[in-house]
């Protein structure tokens, strides 16, 4: 009898002990934000940008559901991926946030940090049109919906330094912002991150 029970806690334990596994796994999905331009989500965890909640502790996090523009988070939400413990994102804050200074037409890469690379069906890259309102939070309408640049993965696993060369738009004076999106391959979800650039 005693023999039994010490087998049967084993088993408790070692079940217990996969459950924890098998649960941890989705942690090794894709993560990662934008260094260039730097998105808000990388200047709160800098502290560049100070009350920023929970994004500062974790700006790798911003994952919503994929197929933007057609499908993907709501209209105001799209900083935040749709999620309410990074709502901080979606708030303009009267044009506080930091920009970096761009030219139109000009050569730039664009560069991420991914701290888990994951299967990958591309990135892309879409700008604020001219006259688009700063002062809501940003909605598809208020975006040029032909990403500017494309870089197409199939599938492929990129390295956790990604640099993809394109070229900034036209037509642009002024503030405004750039959305990156990374589209995962096997999972139903894609990162998004909000960039602020002056002109």
């Amino acid at each position: 009898m005693l023999r039994l029970r010490k087998l049967s806690l084993a088993g408790i334990a070692v079940g217990a002990l996969a459950l924890a596994v098998s649960t941890s796994v989705p942690l090794a999905y894709g993560h990662g934000y934008t260094t260039g331009p730097t998105s808000r989500a990388k200047h709160c965890q800098n502290g560049t940008v100070q009350n920023c909640g929970q994004i500062q502790w974790e700006p790798q996090s911003v994952e919503g559901p994929k197929g933007f523009p057609a499908a993907g988070p709501a209209d105001g939400k799209l900083c935040s991926a749709g999620l309410a413990q990074f709502a901080e994102l979606d708030d303009q804050r009267g044009g506080a946030w930091p920009a970096e200074q761009l030219t139109a037409g000009q050569s730039y890469n664009f560069r991420w940090y991914l701290t888990a690379p994951h299967a990958t069906t591309d990135f892309k890259y879409y700008i604020t049109k001219q006259g688009w309102n700063q002062n809501a939070p940003l909605t598809r309408s208020a975006l040029d919906l032909n990403p500017f640049l494309t870089v197409t993965m199939n599938g492929a696993r990129p390295a956790n330094n990604v640099s993809h060369p394109g070229t900034v738009p036209g037509g642009r004076t002024g503030r405004h912002m750039i959305l990156a999106v990374w589209t995962i391959h096997d999972t139903a979800n894609a990162f998004y991150q909000c960039s602020d650039v002056r002109f």
